[in-house]
Parts: C-alpha cells; structure tokens; sequence
C-alpha cells in the first residue's frame, strides 16, 4: 500500500504493484463501484507483470476508506451503489489526477503515466484524460461519459474507449452521442464490442466474456506499450523473441524435453493444426515432446527463417522447413511409414505468451504440399504445389499462377 494527497490536503491509499524489473512506465488503475478489491488488485499486478508501475488510489476514502466489495450479493450491490451515488465526482476526478501525479514523481517510475478505468472508473478515465494530462487513457464501458461530452475539447492525449454494445449502462443513445462527439478526434480510438452487456471485461462477473475480454485487454496493452513504453517496447520484443528461440533451442538442438517444459505456464498447449498434434498441460506436453516430437525429428532436420514479428505478447515466425523423412512422425505424419523422400515447406508458428513463458503454439503449414511431395497424393490431379511453396517464398521473383495456367 501506498499513502497519496490529494490536492486539498487529505491522505488516501493505494494498492501498488511493481515490475519484476522495479522500474518501468505508471498506470492508475481507477476502480469500479467495488473499490479496491481483489479484482482491482489482480489488475494491478498484470499490468505490474507487463513491465509497468501500476497504483489503484481509494476513491470512495472521502465517504469511508478501506472499502472492499463484490458483485455477489445484493447487499454488496446496494453498498456499491450507494457508494457510487454519494461520490463527489469531481473530487474523485482530482484524486485521480494526483495518483497520476505520484506516479510521476515516484522513483520507480518512468515518469510517463497513464490511466484505467472500468466502469465508474471508465468514466473517471475519461474525464481525467479531458481535465488534466495523463499521457494517455483508457476507459472500460464508462458509466455516463455521455453527460459530460462538452468537454472534449480539452481531449490533449490519446484516448481509447472499449463499449458494449448491449451496456444498459451506456445505451444506444448515448453510445451514438460518444461516438457524434469523439470520432473525428485523432485522438480517440473507440472499439465497439457488439454483443457484450456492461463489465464484460471482470472475470467472475454476470456479462465476463473471455474472448472479448482478452481482445480488449490486449487493445489496451499494445495502446499503452505505443503511448508509454517508448524503448521498453524494444526491451519487452527482445524478451518474448529471446524466449521463444530459447524454447526452440531445447527442442532443436539440445534436445531436452524438461527445458522445453520450463519455458511454458503450467496450462500451455501445442496445436500442429494440420493434423491436430500436439496436447494440453506439461504432462501431455512432457509425453507428446518426449515419445512423439523431439526424437521423431528426422537428423537433417532444418529451419530458414522467412520472417518474424513479435507483438505484445505474441511472436509469429514464418519459415522454411524442411526434412527427408527417414524416420516415423507421427507429431508431422501419424501412421506414414518412413518413405525416404525429402520435404521442404512454409510453416508458420504463431507463440502466446503469459507472464513471460509460452502459453500457447498453434503451428500451420500446407498438408498438401507434403504429402505432395512424399508421393501420396498425385498433385497432377488436384490444385495443390509441392516442393515449389517454399521455393517461392524464398524467392518470390518465380512465376506465380502455375496452377491456374496448367
């Protein structure tokens, strides 16, 4: 915990989470009618995993401090509410901005500082951003932004708004009313979310959707890496492409299915979506890896690189593989005998990442193209390419059309 003053001279706290690194970029997370509970600190401490200096003040400290509720009851609820309506909203406003300002100021902290908030908070993000200058904002499904809209000219950092679309919160009116006063500003970015009703980002909650939930939260990473991170994004892009060939490293060329295991979560899963290998947990993993991948790698086994970008928290590697298939793979070809004949194909390898390990490798290439080239199936007879795939992305100069033309 954390002591601030606020502008008029009183004291409040606030949760605090740091980097593993100690140091980085500052978030103010602004909270939800609940005040500071778990889940308010469970996002501190991801975005603290993120490499940024997160701090979640107490914003209901002027009516009682210390509150922690949940969503769970209908006494939770109607504490909450009263909370929400007894809150000075411009004092809030201004306690907001004086965490930005501690941040600031803070010593573990970069000193570029920007803010989040979910619903009460939604909006206390978005009136900060537009009443004093945190470096950026964001707003999850904000609660009555529509009302103050007058103020948009005071819009001087980016803003990014997430609203769903079925938000009794945020009806359509007033989601049209945002986005009448907000599109043309090159400086919001709203992502509308259409079937999603309000909170559809808080785990455990009625309306949780997890995929719209992920999508946002990772909208909303990447918006702070650009606007806060400057030359902490290149860092983080070095950790997540130094892992991944760490990883590649122990399946390849050490060999070794422990190691392997120790660059993923716990619940990490491989997906060779041709042919559906691969399997869900170190424990699968630890047998797929141990029976079926690492020593059913054909000795000449080799890997070009084509290319590869590396978001927030994904690498995506485009190669050239290429193998002769002297021995069983049945990770590549389950129940294909040995045929002696040699493979060269793309493939593409998208990585996800958690906390800094791999959560997830879904792996494509073309089925066709190998088994093309195993002769067990006649290319003559059916649109597919053989060895001329991955010939054609090393060179993209050889003629295109073939197939169409024959």
């Amino acid at each position: 915990m954390a002591t601030l003053k606020s502008f008029d001279g009183g004291e409040f706290d606030a949760y605090m989470a740091l980097p593993a690194s100690g140091y980085g970029p500052g978030i103010v997370v602004l909270q939800e009618i609940f005040g500071v509970n778990e889940y308010m600190r469970t996002v501190c401490d991801w975005y603290a995993s993120h490499g940024f200096v997160a701090i979640c003040p107490d914003l209901f400290w002027r009516q009682e401090p210390g509150i922690q509720l949940t969503d769970r009851s209908e006494a939770e609820w109607q504490r909450a509410f009263a909370l929400y309506q007894g809150l000075d909203e411009v004092k809030a406003v201004e306690d907001s901005a004086a965490a930005v300002e501690f941040l600031r100021k803070h010593p573990a902290c970069s000193g570029r500082v920007g803010a989040v908030g979910f619903c009460l908070g939604g909006n206390l993000a978005w009136l900060l951003s537009v009443r004093f200058k945190p470096d950026c904002a964001v707003g999850y499904y904000g609660v009555s932004i529509e009302k103050t809209l007058g103020e948009a000219d005071g819009l001087s950092s980016p803003l990014m708004l997430h609203i769903g679309g079925k938000d009794q919160y945020c009806p359509p009116d007033a989601q049209k009313e945002i986005h009448a006063a907000l599109d043309s500003n090159p400086l919001a970015t709203i992502h509308d979310y259409a079937d999603q009703d309000h909170a559809f980002g808080r785990p455990g909650g009625k309306h949780y959707d997890a995929d719209a939930a992920e999508l946002a939260n990772l909208r909303t990473l990447e918006f702070f890496v650009r606007n806060l991170a400057g030359t902490g994004l290149a860092t983080a892009q070095k950790s997540l492409s130094d892992r991944w060939d760490e990883h590649v490293k122990y399946e390849f060329a050490t060999r070794d299915t422990e190691d392997t295991l120790e660059t993923m979560v716990a619940d990490a899963y491989v997906n060779h979506i041709p042919v559906m290998t691969g399997g869900v947990g170190h424990d699968q993993l630890r047998e797929f890896y141990s029976q079926r991948f690492i020593p059913q790698m054909p000795p000449d086994t080799s890997m070009t690189p084509v290319s590869r970008t590396i978001g927030i928290e994904r690498v995506v590697d485009e190669m050239v593989f290429e193998f002769t298939h002297t021995i069983k793979m049945d990770w590549m070809l389950p129940g294909v005998e040995p045929t002696n004949k040699h493979v060269k194909i793309p493939l593409v390898v998208i990585v996800h990442f958690r906390d800094g390990k791999l959560a997830h490798e879904h792996i494509y290439w073309d089925q066709a193209s190998v088994l093309a080239q195993l002769g067990l199936i006649d290319k003559t007879k059916l649109p597919v390419a053989g060895v001329e795939t991955a010939e054609k992305v090393l060179d993209p100069s050889l003629p295109a059309n073939r197939l169409m033309n024959s």
